[in-house]
């Protein structure tokens, strides 16, 4: 399949807005250059990243997932690069899969880097994401930005995320760039640094510079983070209590309800919305002299 013939949908969830390139038999070359080019808002589709939607048994780096989720979320940053995980991906990846005709309401398998996800499509339309385990790494950085300090925790949910506490959004800047931190050993590969405040009780509001693509309207395993950094900030593990907890996240482009089971298991429920699909033109899709 050459690259004059991709299919294409748009699609995003709370504002997190992907380039969906369906692919199921991994016939197309990708590389990080025509993504950058696809997500690119003014010369491209636009995008915050790209879902390339594979069947697992076709892909090298999901074949051994293929017994338990029939599809591969090869996800991409609006960069090119490759990313572990996405948590709004995954929400709209499973819409594109009902919408397709590939899952029906109810439980839905979906290989990622970052392991199989488990997804439920509820009647209201609203999807949860089953996002696995947070891994809470004792070395944490401090991110340094117009002059202010904030310790910021580690948290890894499949990929790096650093949690920052602040008093005021508007302390985050534009995060059109990556915002420093220390010591850059900790993250040697980058990280999500998401900045926090409080609502209320259980509840927050971050912003979020996300690697590889600069401030997003919205990150699931950014909101996931925060959530469990901020039970930890509040003294609550459901681990040691046996209750589970949830908090809610406002984002810029609106909300998630994220749950942590006992069991460590941390569940994202927010909406997920296709807005249109086409198909690239091929002299656009050529390749560049």
């Amino acid at each position: 399949m050459s690259t004059s013939q991709i299919a294409f949908l748009k699609g995003h969830g709370t504002e997190n807005d992907f380039v969906i390139v369906p692919d199921p038999d991994n016939a197309l070359d990708l590389p990080a250059t025509l993504v950058a080019r696809l997500c690119d808002r003014r010369a491209g589709v636009g995008g915050d990243g790209l879902l390339h939607v594979v069947r697992s048994a076709a892909h090298p780096e999901a074949r051994t997932m293929a017994g338990e989720a029939e599809w591969f979320m090869d996800y991409r940053n609006a960069d090119g690069s490759i990313a572990e995980m996405c948590g709004n991906g995954v929400r709209v990846f499973a819409r594109y899969l009902q919408r397709a005709g590939h899952a029906e309401e109810g439980d839905l398998a979906v290989a990622t880097r970052g392991g199989v996800k488990r997804v439920h499509l509820a009647k209201n339309g609203d999807i949860t994401v089953s996002m696995g385990r947070a891994i809470l790494p004792e070395d944490g950085v401090t991110v340094d930005l117009g002059g202010r300090s904030w310790p910021a925790r580690n948290v890894n949910m499949g990929n790096p995320h650093a949690v920052a506490f602040v008093d005021d959004l508007a302390h985050a800047g534009d995060l059109l760039s990556v915002p420093p931190y220390s010591p850059a050993s900790v993250y040697p590969d980058g990280v999500n640094i998401e900045f926090v405040v409080d609502r209320g009780p259980r509840h927050v509001a971050m912003r979020v510079h996300e690697r590889g693509s600069g401030e997003t309207r919205s990150c699931g395993t950014g909101a996931c983070a925060v959530a469990v950094a901020t039970a930890r900030r509040d003294g609550t593990d459901p681990a040691q209590t046996g209750t589970p907890v949830t908090y809610t996240v406002d984002l810029p482009g609106g909300t998630l309800v994220i749950t942590e089971q006992p069991d460590g298991e941390i569940e994202m429920t927010g909406a997920a919305v296709i807005v249109a699909e086409g198909v690239i033109d091929p002299d656009w899709s050529a390749p560049r002299p």
